[in-house]
């Protein structure tokens, strides 16, 4: 084994970069790549009836796509997507966004690094913000968000005001999650697949954070693996193959979403 004395460090490094040489990205555009994320999410437990808005900035200058309100995650495909401007109004004048995705353009406005949003409130998530505790990460698999995931503990009711827009966008920081005491959750990403990962991530760390304050208590994980960890599953091109293989799973579940 050529590989036998080689170090971690060494091991991991030729790993991203057999990611980067073996692997091609999809061709999907990202009016699919939307699509496929409300089906994914559906499909994940993310189904609220019209709840939660998942956006998308377009190559054009304050725009972004969204799902047509009325829609829920399941109806959503890429040619019912609309574009929106920053005051919600669809460039096409035909049908509406959901009037809370205004804290959207806040986020934005202010993190210009962010190219996708979503806002859900799947049930682990939702559970636990009954709770008014953040989110605990201590589990290898959620370590995603380890030091990653802001905590507003004040509800400050429907958010389809400019009010809630600044406190949602100033409580994200440099984070890619907020976790909203009664609630739900939020997840930003420089692409559509990163934010994916992400919303389909918290609500799997919220559901083993339920079961394990029934269980004990928990107990936190050493710094330096669990940040390890983070930026190990935290790169672009891992995002990536993970979406595939989610894009895959809602392919086959769903038809006519692309």
């Amino acid at each position: 084994m050529k590989t036998l004395n080689t170090t971690k460090e060494a091991l991991m490094q030729n790993a991203q970069q057999d990611m980067q040489t073996l692997i091609q990205d999809s061709n999907l555009t990202d009016r699919e790549k939307l699509a496929l994320t409300c089906r994914i999410l559906f499909d994940k437990g993310h189904d609220s009836g019209l709840a939660g808005q998942i956006t998308s900035r377009t190559e054009k200058n304050n725009t972004f796509l969204t799902q047509r309100f009325g829609l829920g995650f399941d109806e959503v495909s890429a040619k019912n997507l609309i574009e929106v401007d920053q005051d919600l109004k669809p460039l096409d004048e035909e049908g509406m966004a959901n009037p809370a995705n205004r804290f959207h353009t806040w986020i934005y406005k202010e993190h210009p690094e962010v190219n996708c949003i979503i806002h859900t409130h799947p049930t682990h998530i939702a559970a636990l913000s009954m709770l008014e505790v953040p989110l605990i990460i201590s589990q290898m698999d959620t370590c995603g968000l380890y030091n990653d995931c802001s905590f507003v503990a004040d509800w400050p009711g429907v958010p389809v005001g400019n009010e809630e827009g600044m406190l949602i966008s100033k409580a994200l920081g440099k984070n890619r999650a907020v976790f909203l005491a009664h609630h739900g959750q939020l997840v930003i990403g420089k692409n559509i697949e990163e934010a994916c990962n992400l919303a389909i991530l918290i609500e799997r760390a919220a559901k083993l954070q339920l079961l394990a304050m029934a269980a004990g208590e928990i107990k936190p994980l050493p710094h330096k693996p669990a940040q390890e960890a983070h930026d190990w599953v935290s790169t672009d091109k891992r995002n990536k193959v993970n979406f595939a293989y989610y894009a895959r799973q809602a392919l086959k579940n769903h038809t006519n979403c692309i």
